[in-house]
This record gives C-alpha cells, sequence and structure tokens, in this order.
C-alpha cells in the first residue's frame, strides 16, 4: 500500500512537471524564441502560452522594451585635418525577433560598430565648424544610415543622438579667439550701422524741415500775391470811380488835390518843434483851395 502511494506521488510529480514545461506565461515586455526540435518555430509574446515538451524549447528571450546602444567615444578627423573625439547614443527597440536572434550574432555590438563607421565617414565630409553646428543633420544621416542594416536584424531605429563632440584645447582656445574677434567686428559693425541710420534720420529730419520751411515760404508768397491782387483790384476800382468821378464834374481833380493839401498841412501843424514856423507856400491857392471845397460840397448837397 505504501509502495501505491509512493507511485502516485511519483506520478502526480511528473504531471506536474509536465504541465509546467508545458505552460508558458510571458511578461509584456519579453519576447521568447521557440525551437522546435533545434529549428526556428515561433515568437511568444507576452501572454498565457502552450507548448510541447522534449520536442519545444525556449531558445533565447530578448527584450521588447526600448534599449540604448553607446557610440563608444573615438577619434574622428574632419574635412580641414581636425582631430575630433565623438561619442553618442542609438535608441533601437526589436521588432522582429527572429532576424534579431538569427540573422546576426549581437545586434547591439553590429549597430554600435556600424554607427562609429558611419559616423566617421560623415565628419570626414564636414568641416570643424560644420561638425559643431550640424548635429541635427549628423544624427539625420546616422539614423538614415543605420536604418537600412537594422531592418535585417530585425531591429528598428528610433532616433540617434551625438552626445558629444570634443576638440583639442589648442583649437579651443583659437575659436574663442575666433569667437571674441567675431564679436567685436559685429559689435563695430552694430555702431557703424546705427550711426549711419541716425545720420540718415537727421538729413530726413533737416530735409522734411526744408520743405515745411519751402512750402510755408510759398504760402506765404501766395498770401501777398493775393493781397497784392486784391490791393491793386481796389485801387483799379477806385481809379475807375475816380475817372468816372472827373468826368462827371470838372471840380473832382481840383476837390482831390485840395483835399490832399489841407492834409499835408494839418500833419505839419501836428509837429510840437518849437524852433519851426509854418508859412503856406502859396496862400492865396490854400485860400481859394478852401473855396473850391465848400463849392464842391455844395453842388454834392443840391
Amino acid at each position: 500500500m505504501e509502495n501505491l502511494i509512493i507511485l502516485i506521488a511519483i506520478i502526480c510529480i511528473f504531471i506536474a512537471l509536465f504541465l509546467k514545461s508545458c505552460i508558458k506565461i510571458v511578461s509584456q515586455s519579453d519576447l521568447y524564441i521557440i525551437e522546435r526540435l533545434g529549428k526556428f518555430h515561433r515568437v511568444l509574446d507576452g501572454g498565457f502560452h502552450v507548448i510541447i515538451p522534449i520536442i519545444d524549447r525556449v531558445r533565447a528571450v530578448l527584450t521588447a522594451r526600448e534599449q540604448l546602444v553607446d557610440i563608444t567615444k573615438q577619434q574622428v578627423i574632419t574635412k580641414d585635418n581636425v582631430n575630433i573625439a565623438v561619442d553618442g547614443i542609438v535608441y533601437i527597440k526589436i521588432v522582429e525577433a527572429k532576424k534579431a536572434y538569427y540573422n546576426v550574432e549581437d545586434y547591439k555590438d553590429a549597430i554600435s560598430n556600424l554607427a562609429m563607421t558611419t559616423l566617421r565617414g560623415e565628419i570626414g565630409a564636414m568641416s570643424l565648424d560644420d561638425s559643431l553646428s550640424s548635429r541635427d543633420k549628423l544624427n539625420a544621416a546616422l539614423q538614415v544610415a543605420l536604418a537600412g542594416a537594422a531592418d535585417n536584424w530585425g531591429v528598428k531605429i528610433m532616433r540617434v543622438e551625438i552626445a558629444e563632440i570634443s576638440v583639442p584645447k589648442e583649437i579651443e582656445e583659437a575659436m574663442n579667439l575666433q569667437m571674441k574677434a567675431e564679436r567685436e567686428k559685429r559689435a563695430i559693425e552694430l555702431k557703424a550701422q546705427g550711426e549711419k541710420e541716425a545720420l540718415i534720420l537727421n538729413a530726413e529730419a533737416l530735409k522734411q524741415e526744408k520743405v515745411l520751411e519751402a512750402e510755408a515760404i510759398e504760402r506765404m508768397a501766395d498770401a501777398k500775391k493775393y493781397e497784392e491782387i486784391a490791393i491793386s483790384e481796389g485801387q483799379k476800382v477806385a481809379m475807375h470811380n475816380l475817372n468816372l468821378a472827373m468826368s462827371e464834374s470838372k471840380f473832382a481833380a481840383e476837390y482831390l488835390l485840395a483835399k490832399e493839401r489841407i492834409s499835408a498841412f494839418n500833419e505839419l501843424s501836428k509837429s510840437q518843434s518849437k524852433d519851426k514856423v509854418l508859412i503856406p507856400y502859396e496862400v492865396t491857392e490854400l485860400i481859394g483851395s478852401l473855396s473850391l471845397v465848400k463849392e464842391f460840397l455844395n453842388k454834392d448837397k443840391k
């Protein structure tokens, strides 16, 4: 009886071990490579799976997560023969586990070496200034170059980042001096440009002032012209009226002459000088003029 119990226990243990080897619960972040009789059978992703023990076996476990591949720092010569040190990082992800395992011995090492080779070629075709200022261009060129080879290895190149570009100390000092000279040159150019613009603005202001002055003079001249025209028109009308009056009355001219003489005499008489004696040149003519004025005024009243 005891032997039967032991046999049943052993059978149960074998059954448990068999079931355990049949059942595979795969994590969401893993990929299982399954071989059947030494040949690739399928890939198990996250979840519950059943395999045939002894016939099927797990050949390798790969990760489905994004991975980092370091580009080891290396010395690279630029197009203008400057020796610089460059390193970077490649972000990859397995999209076909079969190719990643069977098509290359170590896909991470292969990508790292290919990235270094491509980086040498890209920087070798660029000058130092372009290499330092064109990291985005380098990243894009590396990603394109790596994408073709990585596709054959079942790996997708997510992105490439150049981490650091180091230049020799003497080159760095020369670049600093050049940058300082460029900044000083730019400052001088900006100052000169500012002075030039100020002169232009002053000249424009002076020009505008002269234009306004010319316009004011022109307007004043026009006003003076209109004034003179108005005066001449008034004088013309007055002369016409005077001629008309003289044609109608023979005393009109004598009246005007007498009026002028009287006005002149009045002005002379207003003088405050005590050393002056005012004697009319022709007293009789003055008296005659007064009589003439009286006669003219009496005629008008009639």
